[in-house]
C-alpha cells in the first residue's frame, strides 16, 4: 500500500493492514513458511522535516514453520516495532547516460534515516520486511533437543580389509 507525502495530514494519519489469503500465501512463499494464517499493521504515519515521513507501529504475524529438530509443523508469533524515518534524497542521482553507476557514500550510517524515493513509502514492503526480520531462522518445538547420533564401534570402515590385504602382500 502505497503512501504519499501528500495524502498524510498535517497531524498525522493512522494506517491499519490486514493481508488477504492470497497476499499471505504469495508472501509465505517468497518467506520459505509453510503458511501464514495471519498478517496485520498498525501504522502511525506523521510528516517529519520537510516532505519526509515516520513510520511508527507494529507489525503481528503468525508464521507457519517447520522444527528444525523434529520436522514437524509449528505456528509462530511474531510481533515486531517498526520506527523508521524516511527522507527525501538530498541528491538524487543524475540519469546514467554515458557516465558509471553511483556507489554507495562511505558515510552512510545504520541509524541513517530511508530514503524516500518518489514521495512515497509502500507500507505493504515495510510490513513484509519487518515479519521476515522477525522470522526465527531456526525454529524449534518447546521441549525439543537435538540428540546426536550415539558413537558406534569403528569396524575399521569400508577399506578395512584391503588394509589387512595390503600389509600381508607387501611383506609387512
Amino acid at each position: 500500500m502505497p503512501v504519499a507525502v501528500d495524502d498524510v495530514p498535517e497531524e498525522g494519519r493512522t494506517f491499519e493492514l490486514e493481508a488477504d489469503a492470497e497476499t499471505r500465501a504469495a508472501i509465505a512463499n517468497m518467506a520459505g513458511l509453510r503458511d501464514l494464517p495471519r498478517l496485520a499493521a498498525t501504522f502511525d504515519v506523521t510528516r517529519q522535516g520537510s516532505g519526509g515521513l515516520r513510520v511508527a507501529g507494529r507489525v503481528s504475524a503468525t508464521a507457519g514453520q517447520t522444527c528444525v529438530v523434529t520436522l514437524e509443523p509449528l505456528l509462530k508469533s511474531i510481533e515486531e516495532d517498526v520506527d523508521q524515518l524516511f527522507m527525501p534524497q538530498i541528491d538524487p542521482p543524475a540519469p546514467l547516460g554515458d557516465r558509471e553507476p553511483a556507489r554507495t557514500p562511505p558515510d552512510v550510517k545504520w541509524n541513517d534515516p530511508e530514503p524516500l524515493i518518489g514521495g512515497v513509502v509502500d507500507l505493504g514492503a515495510l510490513v513484509t520486511e519487518f515479519l521476515i526480520l522477525g522470522l526465527d531462522p531456526y525454529p524449534r518445538k518447546p521441549g525439543a533437543v537435538f540428540e546426536p547420533p550415539k558413537e558406534q564401534a569403528s569396524d575399521g570402515g569400508p577399506f578395512a580389509a584391503l588394509a589387512g590385504w595390503s600389509k600381508g602382500r607387501n611383506g609387512g
